[in-house]
């Protein structure tokens, strides 16, 4: 199922990159055509401005004021047709625009010594040919011709001596020309086709490699959250089972009490238990950070199951710029070790106190415990992932805890430190207090 899904995810994946690949190549290629049309016209609006500059005003003014094939219309048509073959255009005219709609060509210079009738309607758009009417140059896109082809059309105005407007030379470019134009600049540009390919080639591998060690840094994140937060819960487990077990036996003794009539001995049995319930109940940690307050109420419960004394010293601080799950990862490890080190003396030398405070700049997290001192030998060796100086237990891994708490002082640029003797034993955690907005 795992590996059908892979394969689905991998084909839509390089069906989504071809599609990427052909759209900016699409994209691109329009992109050329209009900017090389664009460029054409441009450059060729200069030179109708050119070819309007140097026309015959007065010639054409005459011819304006008759228009037919005379002396003044050969005149021009030889200059527009001397024109054309210098500039390579499709045809070169001029234009009588005498309304926003209709453009009517006067005297065209066309190739093979076709010809245009006075006055006839030009297949200039009604947008370029309001422009004009406005007295503005003007250029079209590719227009679609049935009987001279395609052609792009450009137009500028030709003033007489008075700065007035009298008409337009127009010019008609083949598509043909442009095309060309387009398809080397195209071939140019392959190996930028083929860049900006591999480039998207490159950006979809990159996003799937940091998708996927993101996953797998997520996951162990998560992995390690998890088994942290398991066993914690496991110990608040044991922690009410011991003190359900314990009701249990407190409600025999009482029973018992009363069926043989010692009704004053039960009364004091009562009172007693009354008492070491109140001093449960009344103790309060005034934890600022939710999660530690959480753990240090369950590891308190774990030692009172011990019938550990407890102390805690805990500073109005949130402790809040180290995360919360590394937190319970510090701590949780270092009480368990004073628990279970603890647990093996006499109840009467039973002690631990945990204190968790702030010092120039600094948190520092201690734990103190009565039982067996570490050896200085074992003390070098006590932060190496396996080392254990307890016993074996079948089922359960030994030597993890310090190395853990170690790993993470490290990270977070801290250090650790264990005071030892025969009566005593002390871990240190001092952890710098990172800046607001810095990550460790």
């Amino acid at each position: 199922m795992k590996s059908a899904k892979l394969k689905s995810i991998i084909v839509y994946s390089i069906l989504l990159l071809l599609l990427f690949v052909m759209l900016n190549m699409f994209t691109s290629i329009l992109s050329i055509k209009k900017s090389t049309e664009k460029s054409n016209a441009n450059q060729m609006l200069e030179v109708a401005k050119s070819i309007a500059d140097h026309l015959n005003v007065d010639t054409y003014k005459r011819f304006l004021e008759n228009p037919v094939k005379n002396q003044e219309y050969s005149e021009i048509k030889h200059y527009l047709d001397d024109a054309r073959k210098k500039t390579g255009a499709l045809h070169v005219y001029t234009l009588e625009i005498d309304n926003p709609k209709v453009s009517r060509a006067m005297i065209a210079a066309m190739p093979n010594n076709l010809e245009f009738p006075i006055g006839g309607v030009c297949t200039v758009p009604e947008k370029q040919v309001r422009m004009a009417y406005e007295g503005h140059t003007f250029y079209t896109s590719i227009l679609e011709d049935s009987e001279y082809g395609e052609y792009l059309t450009v137009g500028a105005p030709i003033k007489d001596d008075k700065d007035k407007i009298i008409g337009y030379l127009a010019i008609d470019i083949s598509a043909d020309e442009i095309n060309n134009i387009s398809e080397k600049v195209i071939k140019s540009s392959v190996s930028i086709f083929v860049f900006n390919g591999l480039f998207v080639v490159i950006l979809l591998i990159a996003f799937l490699i940091m998708h996927r060690w993101y996953r797998n840094e997520l996951k162990t994140k998560v992995g390690d959250t998890e088994e942290t937060y398991h066993w914690e819960f496991q110990s608040l487990l044991a922690s009410v089972r011991s003190l359900r077990h314990d009701f249990s036996n407190h409600v025999q003794v009482i029973h018992g009490l009363l069926k043989l009539g010692e009704f004053e001995k039960a009364l004091d049995y009562i009172s007693a238990l009354s008492k070491e319930i109140h001093s449960i109940t009344s103790m309060n940690l005034n934890v600022n950070n939710p999660g530690l307050s959480v753990l240090l109420e369950v590891k308190r419960l774990a030692a009172q199951n011990y019938n550990i004394e407890t102390e805690f010293e805990i500073a109005n601080d949130s402790f809040d710029r180290i995360k919360t799950t590394d937190l319970i990862k510090l701590l949780s490890n270092v009480i368990d070790n004073a628990i279970e080190a603890t647990s093996e003396l006499p109840e009467n030398e039973r002690f631990m106190q945990v204190e968790c405070k702030v010092c120039d700049s600094k948190y520092v997290f201690e734990v103190s415990n009565t039982g067996p001192m570490i050896t200085d030998k074992n003390r070098e060796k006590i932060f190496k992932s396996g080392f254990s100086t307890k016993k074996v237990q079948e089922g359960k891994v030994r030597g993890q805890g310090l190395f853990i708490v170690k790993e993470l002082v490290t990270e977070y640029r801290g250090d650790i430190s264990i005071q030892s003797n025969i009566n005593e034993t002390t871990v240190t955690l001092r952890i710098p207090i990172p800046k607001s907005g810095e990550s460790n």
